[in-house]
């Protein structure tokens, strides 16, 4: 029988086997500790129990409990904890599966190379092999356990929230979660009192992204192209003034705006008033609550595409300027035919990170509307929120957090997919994937 048979078969019964086969003596011990490690705290932990606990989440409940004439409280299963102990032992047993995985794949290559006549490497020889070959994984190995746990575990804990019944009155440790499948995602869309306030509040989302993200970004690039022009002084003046608004907190800008706009005694109705306007329901009317964020946003926004769009426009060849000057082109035939599409070369990733940024856009409606002027056909949700500000008081505020972790995914996917086909789309992306 052939040695890379022999080894694999070896390491695929028990970790390590396979290289001690080989004469790697050292390599092999660290297998073998690793799996024996693994074995012994599964054990002691109890890693079984905890992914019986994610598949049930729970028998008993937390409750008083009548012993004889004597009440006391009995501490039950808590399903949310269930959970999170059950992923992070998913994830260890994925861990260990990888580095299982290792083993066997290094024992059938060692073995092969033995039939083949070759001397296996000794400990230091392996590495000296890892350093030259997989320094990058040996280094990227950390990180990546670091953002398996803190990263992806929350992540895929927050997706599992949407296929239970986590939602008020049915909260943890007093009662048990269960898992309902789909049943949130068709409550969502079937029942009137969920599905108005969702579609209407997408609606709104989608709405919003694109006005946002088209005003910020035709502002910052004509307000680039007016600065950089030739008769224009005191252009850095100009790039100063309008980069000060991005300099400061948004948060505080936000906060100043919204008491600018105030209804009763913002500045914006006094001024109006005085001119002898009546003053407007800036923030107070469904309409005019909406027009208020966008030009708000348009303040915030507009010096982040000013600024790339400057960084573009320097880098463009004044040779196309002048040769477009000879063939009597006008300034708005060289901006069409020569600027726009350069500008829009170079930021269209930054332009469809805008729009996914707008869709996700917190702080501009929680700290200028709150999400407010109240909808009584909603369903804890206001005119102007956005399915993250919904979500936000799901979960929050309303402790829905099954239907907030549904919204969650559905902005995912929106955000995911409208991002990938537009990116595909951009010259870009085709330009690099022709270069590739």
């Amino acid at each position: 029988m052939q040695r890379k048979t022999i080894s694999t078969t070896l390491s695929v019964l028990f970790m390590g086997l396979g290289q001690l086969y080989n004469r790697q003596w050292m390599k092999g011990i660290l297998f073998l500790a690793t799996g024996l490690a693994a074995i012994y705290l599964s054990s002691v932990i109890g890693l079984s129990s905890y992914l019986k606990g994610l598949i049930t989440l729970g028998e008993q409940p937390s409750g008083l409990v009548k012993v004889g004439k004597i009440t006391k409280m009995v501490e039950g299963d808590h399903s949310i904890f269930l959970m999170i102990k059950g992923l992070m032992a998913a994830l260890s047993l994925l861990l260990v599966g990888v580095i299982y995985a290792l083993n066997i794949r290094d024992a059938y290559k060692v073995g092969k190379e033995r039939d083949a006549g070759i001397a296996p490497n000794n400990f230091r020889q392996s590495l000296q092999l890892i350093n030259q070959k997989n320094f990058a994984y040996l280094v990227l190995a950390l990180p990546t356990v670091t953002v398996l746990f803190l990263t992806i575990l929350p992540l895929i804990f927050s997706i599992l929230l949407a296929f239970t019944n986590y939602a008020d009155p049915i909260l943890p440790p007093a009662n048990l979660i269960d898992w309902v499948g789909f049943s949130n995602f068709v409550k969502l869309v079937s029942l009137k009192v969920w599905s108005n306030t969702f579609f209407g509040v997408l609606l709104w989302t989608v709405i919003w992204a694109i006005l946002a993200t088209a005003t910020t970004y035709i502002g910052g690039i004509l307000i680039a192209v007016l600065i950089q022009q030739p008769r224009i002084r005191f252009k850095m003046f100009w790039r100063t003034v309008m980069i000060i608004p991005f300099a400061i907190p948004s948060m505080i800008s936000l906060l100043v705006m919204r008491n600018m706009f105030n209804n009763k005694f913002g500045p914006v109705n006094e001024i109006m008033r005085w001119i002898g306007f009546d003053g407007i329901p800036w923030l107070t009317d469904p309409i005019w609550a909406r027009v208020t964020l966008v030009l708000v946003n348009m303040w915030i926004g507009i010096p982040v595409t000013m600024i790339l769009a400057i960084g573009v426009l320097t880098t463009i060849p004044r040779d196309l300027y002048e040769a477009a000057d000879v063939d009597g082109a006008n300034s708005f035939q060289k901006f069409r035919s020569i600027t726009m599409p350069m500008v829009l070369f170079s930021t269209a990733p930054i332009l469809i990170m805008q729009f996914a940024g707008n869709i996700n856009n917190f702080n501009v409606v929680y700290l200028m509307t709150d999400g407010n002027p109240v909808n009584s056909n909603y369903q804890y949700a206001g005119h102007t929120d956005l399915l993250v500000t919904w979500l936000y008081k799901l979960a929050l505020n309303q402790s829905q957090y099954s239907f907030a972790s549904v919204i969650g995914i559905i902005i995912f996917l929106i955000i995911a997919t409208l991002s990938i086909i537009s990116y595909r789309r951009t010259r870009s992306y085709k330009e690099e994937d022709m270069i590739a």
